[in-house]
């Protein structure tokens, strides 16, 4: 799988990131300085937001 190009935009990465309490961090330390935990909820965040977009569109 190629690197480099990621489907989130790093805007809506930040987003997530501060709804879930530690955009801060990664504002000032960077990406590889929150955890695993925190990588997966945001990811867990940003499927679960994207399904909800998916089915509002059908409705």
């Amino acid at each position: 799988m190629a690197r480099g190009r990621g489907i989130m935009s790093d805007e809506l990465k930040y987003r997530l990131a501060d709804e879930l309490g530690f955009g801060d961090t990664v504002r000032q330390y960077g990406w590889g300085a929150i955890t695993t935990r925190d990588a997966g909820n945001l990811v867990k965040l940003a499927i679960a937001k994207a399904q909800q977009m998916m089915i509002d569109e059908q409705l």
